[in-house]
């Protein structure tokens, strides 16, 4: 017989199936929480989709219009000219779609040594049009290369939770800051989203990291207001061994830092090397 907390015995058998329950629940939570995941994952690309769409639309009529240019003339420099715009058009709208697919299906728990200034201009490209249609300026700032042990597709997630939600804290005419530099005496790489926004109140800047807790209201396209996002990426950049902090002031903006430990670059095979040359 086991006595519990409240004074009560209880038999073996009863103890065992109260492990069993707890274990259960504990697995069911865990399902369910990756799950939530999975859906603020597509709920970023929701926010997304109207502004890639758009910018695909845009690319194939450059490429439709310049196809026809090339059909009409027979110049070797215009049809030449038609050419590279095609080509330019077709790689670009290829970026931007590998880089969606990139985001939906990572589902790896592999960590890669990566390009911290790479991952980030590859998730800039996919919130660029977004930001234009919002009319949100962009200033980006890289100081070096540095090079992280990384989980691409969590890293990823939590580059857009910070923009998509500092886009929504701005209104047209805002600007919108994206800084990558490697430490120049310690080992630790920082990322930077800094906004000038509406700001955060002091007294819930110390809560912004709990669970389910939110300062804002779903926007018009029902995203945002979940208070998860922010958990989540805290959840993430201690998994990597990193450090998340948040500075804002009321009508003047917000900034979050991300601190990552950093890793010496790969080292490139010569096959490598020269299919980046070509790319």
């Amino acid at each position: 017989m086991a006595r519990g907390g409240n004074g009560l015995t209880m038999s073996e058998n009863e103890l065992e199936q109260l492990q069993a329950e707890n274990t259960r629940l504990r697995a069911q939570l865990t399902d369910l929480q990756q799950k939530l995941v999975e859906a603020q994952k597509l709920g970023a690309v929701g926010s997304l989709a109207p502004s890639i769409t758009h910018a695909l639309n845009n690319i194939l009529t450059t490429i439709i219009n310049y196809a026809k240019m090339g059909v009409r003339h027979k110049q070797a420099g215009i049809r030449d000219k038609a050419f590279d715009r095609i080509l330019s058009s077709g790689q670009r709208a290829a970026k931007i779609t590998t880089g969606l697919l990139s985001y939906v299906r990572n589902r790896s728990d592999r960590k890669d040594v990566l390009s911290l200034k790479q991952l980030v201009q590859d998730v800039l490209m996919l919130v660029e049009k977004d930001l234009q249609v919002h009319r949100i300026r962009l200033e980006t700032r890289f100081v070096g290369e540095p090079f992280a042990s990384i989980i691409a597709g969590q890293l990823q997630q939590v580059l857009l939770n910070l923009i998509i939600n500092a886009r929504q804290a701005m209104e047209p005419g805002g600007t919108l800051f994206v800084s990558v530099a490697a430490g120049a005496e310690s080992e630790i790489a920082e990322i930077s989203i800094r906004d000038t926004g509406c700001g955060i109140p002091t007294d819930k800047l110390q809560k912004i990291f709990d669970p389910y807790y939110t300062t804002k209201t779903a926007d018009s396209q029902g995203q945002g207001g979940t208070g998860i996002g922010l958990a989540l990426c805290k959840d993430v950049i201690d998994g990597h061994g990193g450090r998340i902090r948040v500075e804002s002031v009321v009508g003047r903006g917000t900034m979050f830092p991300l601190k990552l430990p950093m890793s010496k670059a790969p080292v490139l095979s010569v096959r490598q090397e020269v299919t980046q040359k070509v790319g």
